[in-house]
């Protein structure tokens, strides 16, 4: 065989196993040392994931970032551990630890006035309930609770001292007989105990979006008082997963929120405010649209709205709560 020959093969069989080498990494996937030990590829934003570092903690947060946290029970070395993970129906106590890397953690940040913030919600999203355990000395936390048969999640908003702020969820099970409640259609008004709220705002994926609220009692729009250092404070859940979204306040007197959406679909709001030494909750259901379909939006402002029978109840401040919201 010439020579010109031999590095023509040699050439054609160079190519053949390149292009086999190339094929099997796009099949295969990154090597292993390209694989953060949490499971997420270099390269990737915690923040997009919807994980890492976006709870009440997270001040400086932007509130632009598209993301959904709660979804894991552990990240990061904290884990949320409930004491019981099935309780019977009825007015019960919740108890649970965030388990760190050493053991139960006892130090945490303030964070909106208090060291941790517990939500518990029925799956579908009727029963919600903000409420402030009170931590025993060795890490345990512990609240009443009002619980209806069916499946139930529990988020823990906290920032352990020194360390990052976390939104961990855990599923809580309550037997007997559940029939889950339809969300309905968007509904941006709602009316608890003879007070009428109404929600505006823009509601699109992916871009930062401000939500106002407008509380009014016998036709005249109220003047709110402060709640956990600002003039409300607002839970944003998707329906399916119960994504906990990150929502900031704004500071002073107006009833003002930002969040972002991450994705298309129904979403529930939960308002707590405060008037008359009473915290009380209101409910919304909000149908958030794509890019190009902008569901802005402002409420009827009849007050007319529904609040499915889960936001109607007061809060755990100034004595209509359990009794439990103390710090030690």
């Amino acid at each position: 065989m010439r020579t010109s020959t031999r590095v023509a093969a040699f050439v054609a069989m160079l190519a053949l196993v390149l292009a086999a080498g190339w094929a099997g990494g796009r099949w295969l996937g990154p090597d292993e040392e390209s694989v953060a030990t949490d499971g997420s590829t270099h390269g990737h934003d915690d923040a997009a994931a919807g994980g890492h570092g976006g709870g009440h903690g997270d001040e400086h947060g932007a509130a632009g970032a598209a993301a959904a946290a709660g979804l894991q029970v552990s990240e990061h070395g904290h884990t949320l551990t409930l004491a019981e993970p099935t309780l019977p129906s009825g007015r019960q106590e919740l108890a649970f630890t965030i388990e760190g890397e050493d053991g139960p953690v006892t130090a945490y940040d303030v964070a909106h006035e208090k060291r941790l913030h517990l939500v518990v919600v029925r799956r579908d999203l009727t029963g919600f309930q903000h409420v402030h355990p009170a931590m025993d000395d060795d890490g345990t936390w512990r609240v009443d609770v009002d619980l209806e048969p069916g499946p139930w999640r529990v988020f823990a908003d906290f920032k352990p001292t020194g360390g990052e702020a976390h939104v961990l969820g855990a599923d809580l099970l309550v037997p007997g007989d559940f029939e889950p409640e339809a969300l309905g259609e968007q509904e941006l008004a709602a009316s608890v105990d003879g007070y009428d709220v109404n929600l505006g705002g823009g509601f699109t994926v992916g871009t930062a979006s401000t939500v106002t609220a407008t509380v009014s009692k016998d036709g005249e729009v109220v003047e709110l008082e402060p709640y956990l250092g600002a003039s409300g404070h607002l839970v944003a859940l998707r329906s399916g997963d119960l994504g906990y979204l990150h929502v900031h306040p704004e500071e002073g007197d107006r009833a003002e929120f930002h969040t972002a959406f991450p994705s298309v679909g129904a979403y529930r709001l939960f308002l707590d405010f405060k008037h008359d030494g009473v915290v009380r909750t209101a409910a919304f259901t909000v149908q958030v649209g794509g890019a190009g379909h902008d569901h802005s939006t402002h409420s009827h402002g009849d007050g007319s709205g529904d609040d499915h029978g889960d936001g109607s109840g007061t809060g755990d401040e100034s004595g209509e709560g359990d009794g439990h919201d103390h710090e030690h």
